[in-house]
């Protein structure tokens, strides 16, 4: 009995730290290019033959905005969430419009709206450069050492393939170091927005509601990619479901899982619960309260204010989920075992405790190191203390002079040569900027900044120069001529030159900030980023030698297919459905007395009688989802599209730790609904048609594209 105790530990263990396919659950964020075939064939008697996965992958959008989407017609469309399609309408709305609140609809190809620095991206390769990039790292490197030779060769692969291919190239970290691929992406720039809903439907229920169900949204959004001019002809699309999902359906995700810590060690998870998620909960706090009270001003300041209080309300929500699974002793008890069943079976082992025994340890080393980097490196690299768009840009086109000068080896990630066009989309964005908004975030980051390192600190008294806080945010935004973006490009063609010479207040500060930011970065690379790699590294290769080679890695924000059933749950000894219903939508409306957020908008309540009351809107399964699938898409086993996803259960958040099928659910609008609601309340019938049709069928039903 002994042993087989042991051997379940072990078992759980691995799969646990490794997500390994013995525990048979609907687990994992899977690559496609190693999907779990073994799991599908005995547990579903489902064969993902090479086909049917190309299919998908290329049917799949990557948002450059962080979110997921798919090609739903051969004419270029892709439909996504109105959540992540949220930063496009705000960008597009005119003062005295609010498409966010309104919603939208091209009725033809003149009414689409270009977006001003939207990049989509669809995965057509994956290649395995494991071997190249860990060639580069010789033995006895120093820390300092492997890291630039490890950026070195990343740098170089993405650009030979870039040259090569013309796809955008990226080299893609996996088991936090124990892989390496390169992924290659058909690159779309010229993307058009086509339809959204009224946000009092897309989000109905608000932030009481995220993370929770029954849910009752229809969180969509469509666009339209186009090419040389024209609505690109895509191979690969998906068709549409006529019956949708069903319950007890086999069903899969393909989407962009943005970051997971499954394989984090202990140590590494006490970080995030002690650390960590607390410093970034405190800054959402502030700035959900700064912003809140910005927007209370006036109609104006909410509706520039409207996407980045949603995006801090919905981080908050999120974060606050996951300190909870970390403060959960049950989970922690769990991976503490896990943790403990693995190293054991390595340390039986001379051979790999020889290799990878020294890992555990030196990560401990490592983590230690970090909490005390962790402050600076948040304040003044990730810029948590010069919150401000114009900021952002200051620092780089300061950063990107400085970066051109330097071989395509040695420059930072974001300034690779590969990265340069994504890099400018963004920066000569023409997207509206707005002053006081500006004010008040920077305003507010810099209160923040001097409260974290003091009044007296030197370097705080440089950034302020003997002003208050909003005195200086003031300076600098009024006195700032860089959102011309004329101006910025002038700048970025005139290199180091023109930075030297520019009098703009932003750039000076931006000067003044990058040689502290710089350092606290160069530390965190090599002295915890890199180590860190090198350790996990060594897990990940003592995994493999352990159980095979059959695991996912943590998610990346990378293309990954999920899997699961349409599947109900139990809650406080209640059942809850597998779905909901657009009758639902009403009743959930009248039981809340229709006050915000749960008013349902002016169509919805006239066109009541007009939709069947029992079909599905929402609907929940099994998939393994994480932030960055919101708008994947659901499809069956014919490759049909069923869904698109858009949330999770509150129990799902702690799947950045470690999955459970229990109650941890992912929620999808059903395609049922979207069908429906398109052709019956929102006069789309032309959209609804195109949906899921061959390129002659879509350009015939929707006029002039």
């Amino acid at each position: 009995m002994r042993n087989v105790k042991l051997a379940a530990t072990v078992t759980l263990a691995l799969s646990m730290l490794m997500g390994s396919s013995a525990a048979y659950a609907d687990e994992g964020m899977w690559l496609f290019n190693h999907p779990p075939d073994k799991i599908l064939k005995q547990k579903y008697q489902f064969d993902a033959n090479k086909q049917w996965l190309e299919h998908l992958q290329k049917s799949s959008v990557r948002f450059n905005s962080g979110g997921s989407g798919s090609f739903v017609s051969s004419n270029g469309l892709v439909m996504t969430n109105h959540h992540v399609g949220q930063d496009s309408l705000q960008k597009l709305s005119p003062p005295g419009k609010d498409y966010i609140m309104s919603g939208f609809f091209a009725k033809n190809a003149s009414e689409e709206l270009k977006c001003p620095d939207l990049e989509l991206n669809v995965l057509m390769d994956i290649e395995d450069v494991t071997d190249k990039v860990n060639a580069a790292v010789k033995p006895g490197m120093s820390s300092e050492e492997a890291f630039k030779a490890r950026r070195a060769i990343m740098n170089t692969i993405e650009k030979e393939s870039l040259d090569k291919t013309g796809l955008r190239s990226d080299v893609v970290t996996l088991y936090q170091g124990g892989q390496y691929h390169l992924y290659k992406f058909k690159k779309y720039t010229d993307v058009r927005l086509v339809f959204a809903p009224e946000k009092d439907i897309a989000s109905f229920g608000g932030d009481p509601d995220n993370f929770e169900y029954p849910r009752y949204d229809l969180d969509i959004c469509f666009f339209r990619v186009y090419e040389n001019g024209k609505a690109v002809q895509p191979e690969h699309f998906l068709t549409w479901s006529k019956a949708g999902a069903g319950n007890d359906e086999l069903i899969f995700v393909s989407g962009h899982p943005g970051n997971t810590d499954r394989l984090d060690t202990i140590s590494h998870l006490d970080f995030l619960r002690d650390v960590a998620l607390p410093g970034k909960l405190r800054d959402l706090y502030r700035m959900e309260v700064m912003l809140k009270a910005y927007s209370e001003r006036s109609q104006e300041n909410t509706r520039q204010a409207k996407d980045e209080l949603a995006g801090v309300q919905n981080s908050r929500k999120a974060r606050l989920g996951m300190l909870a699974a970390l403060q959960d002793p049950t989970l922690v008890n769990e991976k503490v075992e896990a943790e403990k069943a693995f190293r054991d079976q390595v340390m039986k082992d001379a051979k790999l405790k020889a290799e990878c025994g020294d890992a555990w340890n030196n990560i401990d080393t490592t983590i230690a190191l970090y909490r005390t980097v962790y402050p600076d490196y948040v304040l003044l690299e990730r810029g948590t203390a010069f919150h401000s768009q114009l900021f952002d840009i200051a620092r780089t086109l300061v950063r990107l002079a400085d970066e051109n000068a330097k071989p395509n080896t040695d420059r930072l990630r974001e300034y690779r040569e590969s990265n340069l066009d994504s890099l400018k989309l963004e920066l000569f964005s023409d997207a509206p900027i707005y002053d006081t908004l500006e004010v008040a975030e920077l305003a507010d980051s810099l209160s923040w900044l001097e409260q974290a390192k003091g009044a007296d600190n030197e370097f705080v008294k440089k950034v302020l120069a003997g002003k208050s806080p909003h005195d200086r945010a003031v300076e600098l935004v009024s006195g700032s001529k860089l959102k011309a973006v004329a101006l910025r490009k002038q700048l970025a063609e005139g290199g180091q030159g023109a930075i030297k010479a520019s009098t703009d207040p932003l750039i000076q500060l931006a000067i003044l900030v990058d040689p502290q930011a710089r350092e606290v970065r160069k530390t965190y690379e090599e002295k915890v980023e890199e180590p860190l790699r090198q350790s996990y590294a060594k897990l990940a290769r003592a995994h493999f030698a352990v159980s095979g080679p059959d695991a996912y890695p943590d998610a990346t924000f990378t293309l990954r297919l999920a899997y699961g059933v349409v599947k109900g749950y139990e809650e406080d000894g209640k059942p809850m459905p597998p779905w909901t219903t657009l009758g639902g939508a009403f009743e959930h409306a009248a039981a809340h007395n229709n006050v915000e957020p749960f008013n349902l908008p002016k169509r919805w309540i006239e066109g009541k009688d007009k939709l069947t009351a029992s079909t599905p809107l929402n609907f929940v399964s099994t998939a393994d989802i994480i932030g960055g699938n919101s708008g994947s898409p659901v499809v069956n086993r014919k490759g049909e599209l069923v869904g698109i996803i858009f949330d999770g259960n509150i129990q799902s958040l702690a799947l950045d730790f470690a999955y459970t099928e229990k109650q941890a659910r992912a929620i999808s609008v059903h395609s049922s609904a979207i069908k429906e609601t398109l052709e019956k309340l929102y006069d789309a019938k032309s959209l609804a048609d195109e949906l899921g049709t061959s390129s002659s069928l879509a350009q015939k039903k929707n006029g002039s594209h």
